[in-house]
């Protein structure tokens, strides 16, 4: 199948307001895609709607290939595991006794537990009472919980809020290695754009409900690429040489603005606008980051 989960024209209202709005979510097997957006966009909203715990406005939801419906929606949640919000623990029970709760829920097998605390490298910490874990623990105790039942897809909604930059890198760790190590299909979102850039190979940029950007992380870099800016005391000289050469420009005052090139391509463009007497008061070359490109989609500033 091309998509593991696929949605058209996903809403959901409360009131007068769209918490999400037109969403066409489109999730290759295989992958981690990274759910991206500011706080408040309606990232959570969405993930819930997929499990089944709100109910859709409009639209339609296909997992596995399969629009959910009633009769068929617990077999499609049985090959999904999800974490939304903060996990769910007995504070006064172990590690491997709360994971032993949910293995007889999920009825899954006894020796899954030892399974997806080897994923999440907390064999050394599975007697000890939950109480007394770090936050970073129980996150992983969490993705354990979500693990069993061997899920086809997972579903993760900002499993590194709150943790420590040590966390942050172990959790972040732990996601990427889920399709290439167990074929896990991964769903994780977050406001952190560093986090995605590190986890997934494709994104979903969503804001005020609606999708504004979705795609593989590499086509998103490419929208990233630099230019060189030209500051020149004779635009009309410099403008003349770029339009005889065909170049894509654009100018603000003095300054004139190419695509970054490779630098003996550089040298010669410039060589050619010193000839024409545009006179070059200086050449600086602009990076443009993913954080401005996602500032001009969005319009608002995302955690780094």
């Amino acid at each position: 199948m091309k998509y593991l989960v696929e949605t058209n024209s996903l809403c959901k209202q409360y009131g007068n307001k769209f918490s999400v709005k037109n969403l066409n979510l489109k999730v290759r097997p295989g992958c981690v895609y990274g759910f991206l957006g500011p706080n408040g966009a309606g990232k959570s909203t969405t993930m819930k709607m997929l499990l089944g715990l709100v109910k859709p406005t409009l639209g339609e939801i296909q997992i596995f290939g399969k629009e959910i419906r009633e009769k068929n929606r617990m077999e499609i949640l049985r090959a999904t595991g999800s974490l939304i919000e903060s996990p769910s623990y007995y504070g006064h029970l172990s590690g491997r006794e709360n994971l032993q709760i949910v293995q007889t829920l999920k009825g899954a097998e006894q020796k899954e537990i030892d399974e997806v605390l080897s994923i999440v490298r907390m064999e050394g910490q599975q007697k000890k009472k939950v109480r007394d874990y770090s936050l970073g623990m129980k996150q992983r105790l969490g993705l354990a919980a979500a693990l069993l039942g061997r899920p086809k897809l997972l579903l993760l909604d900002e499993p590194t809020n709150g943790l420590d930059p040590a966390g942050i890198q172990k959790m972040r760790e732990l996601i990427s290695d889920l399709p290439k190590h167990y074929g896990i299909t991964v769903i994780v979102s977050s406001h952190l754009l560093s986090e995605i850039d590190q986890m997934a190979e494709d994104v979903g940029i969503i804001d005020k409900g609606r999708m504004i950007y979705q795609g593989s992380l590499r086509k998103l870099h490419d929208k990233a690429k630099g230019s060189i800016h030209i500051h020149v005391m004779n635009p009309a000289a410099a403008i003349s040489v770029l339009r005889e050469q065909k170049e894509d420009y654009e100018q603000n005052g003095k300054v004139l603005i190419v695509p970054e090139r490779e630098d003996i391509r550089l040298a010669e463009l410039i060589a050619r606008l010193a000839g024409k007497g545009a006179q070059i008061t200086r050449v600086v070359e602009q990076q443009k980051s993913l954080e401005d490109i996602f500032l001009k989609l969005t319009g608002k500033q995302v955690s780094l």
